[in-house]
């Protein structure tokens, strides 16, 4: 992409749908800033029509997961098309919550090809469970990735996003996060391993991201000579004031 990406992961927040309404409000107050930057909101699925239509002007609405199903009947489960309806431009998927609820790089394969057939951006999450000094956690995470994107064809990674989240860091405050360098080396180890399966002037086109304790002390610094073209935001995100603060950051870079 173009402009610098920043994706905001609501997860299951705010807690009702009133405090979603109040954030957009605060979110719209600074939309001048936010239009300089593809900003993508993911919020909980019922306020999807609330953020599609009071974020419009200055932001794309997200999907968190898919639901891989056949066509059919399926109580509970939200299809691609009604997302698609909604206006859902990017698909978060493989987001570590998931992996730890069970959900294997295999199936994230299967959901990144259905997500590009149906001309939505998959932003696909990869990370290690841990750092250890000896290395060995840059094999695991060559390994999720290249099973992440395994069958993913070369000729449609123009709309891929990588978003590299050490699962250890995340959910935790600024000062527990990861040091700029060691995030610097991790995206030069991912866009490696891009070259690796598509090729380098391939890779060099893919975005790749950081999510894991972004807030406004730490945002600057990690986005400097890091190699990332932006956030994927979770707490932070549910603050107006941070996501601004977060967002001038990236725009300053």
């Amino acid at each position: 992409m173009s402009k610098l990406i920043l994706v905001a992961n609501w997860k299951n927040h705010p807690s009702s749908l009133e405090e979603a309404k109040g954030l957009l409000k605060e979110m719209g107050k600074k939309k001048e800033l936010y239009k300089k930057l593809a900003l993508f909101i993911a919020p909980p699925l019922p306020y999807m029509e609330s953020v599609s239509e009071r974020a419009a002007s200055f932001s794309k609405l997200a999907a968190q997961d898919i639901t891989l199903v056949p066509k059919g009947n399926y109580t509970g489960l939200v299809s691609l098309d009604i997302l698609k309806s909604f206006g859902a431009r990017l698909a978060i998927l493989g987001h570590s919550e998931r992996r730890a609820m069970g959900e294997t790089s295999e199936e994230v394969s299967q959901k990144i090809k259905a997500v590009l057939r149906a001309g939505i951006v998959p932003l696909v999450c990869v990370g290690e469970n841990e750092r250890d000094k000896d290395g060995d956690h840059f094999e695991f995470l060559r390994g999720e990735i290249k099973q992440s994107l395994a069958g993913v064809s070369k000729q449609s990674t123009s709309s891929l996003i990588i978003a590299y989240e050490p699962v250890w860091v995340i959910g935790k405050s600024a000062k527990d996060a990861l040091l700029p360098g060691d995030l610097a080396q991790s995206v030069i180890f991912i866009k490696k391993v891009l070259s690796d399966i598509f090729g380098r002037n391939t890779a060099d086109k893919i975005s790749i991201v950081y999510g894991g304790s972004v807030e406004p002390t730490n945002a600057g610094a990690l986005v400097k000579e890091t190699g990332v073209a932006g956030f994927l935001v979770g707490h932070a995100s549910l603050r107006a004031k941070w996501l601004e603060e977060i967002a001038n950051s990236l725009i300053s870079k």
